[in-house]
């Protein structure tokens, strides 16, 4: 089957890239989408990236039988970087160059069961506009205020920036773990339901045909001779 693309809107996953300048700041975009994959299909995304950036992304089948897919992720030149034959979750980080990546998730392989698949994008070094930089710098360059080092204040809020973008990706993360687990409590709580339903069933009809059989045995014979 030819894979199927589908067109997402640009504020899910297609970034708008600001034209590169120089800034301190190391600017960290990500994004996180949820979809249903049918079964017997195949749906591709696209993200343009630029030259030495970095696109991590992660992936987790939060429902479906097996809670597995394939997953391809291809250069903008075709080449194949990733591939997962029938996962459940995957974490992949590569080195960009500009153009557009494609990534992949496939489910050909099920005729019945459609899957719930989780992603995350995380995209590094793609750029921030300088000018934030340059007007703080009209604050900060005479010696009488207290020495102040334009440098230090964006280390500090590039650290601080960052451990909260850590924060938020974990806090995603156990979202999509969570899900996942409650499909697959309520997928055993209803398989659990449906075979206790089986055993009731069958022991009844066992009792029934016990019971005909006892009172077949003390049936007097003799009397249906007659």
């Amino acid at each position: 089957m030819a894979p199927r693309v589908l067109l997402v809107p640009l504020g899910c996953l297609a970034l708008l890239l600001p034209p590169p300048r120089a800034a301190e700041f190391s600017p960290s975009l990500d994004s996180d989408f949820t979809f249903t994959l049918p079964a017997g299909r195949k749906e591709c995304f696209y993200q343009p990236m630029r030259r030495d950036a970095s696109l991590e992304l992660e992936y987790q089948v939060l429902d479906g039988a097996g809670l597995d897919v394939d997953f391809h992720l291809l250069s903008p030149k075709g080449e194949t970087l990733v591939f997962d034959e029938r996962k459940s979750d995957g974490v992949h980080t590569v080195e960009t160059e500009d153009g557009d990546y494609m990534f992949c998730f496939d489910n050909t392989f099920s005729t019945i069961s459609e899957k719930v698949i989780f992603f995350e994008l995380i995209l590094d070094n793609m750029g921030e506009d300088g000018q934030d930089q340059e007007d703080w710098k009209k604050y900060v360059t005479g010696t009488d205020l207290l020495d102040m080092k334009l440098e230090d204040i964006l280390e500090s809020i590039n650290s601080v920036k960052a451990r909260l973008s850590k924060s938020v990706q974990i806090q995603t993360l156990l979202r999509a773990f969570e899900a996942r687990d409650r499909n697959i409590q309520e997928s055993n709580f209803d398989r659990v339901n449906f075979w206790s339903m089986v055993n009731l069933g069958v022991m009844v009809v066992v009792s029934a045909v016990q019971v005909y059989m006892l009172k077949s045995l003390f049936e007097d014979k003799r009397k249906s001779r007659t």
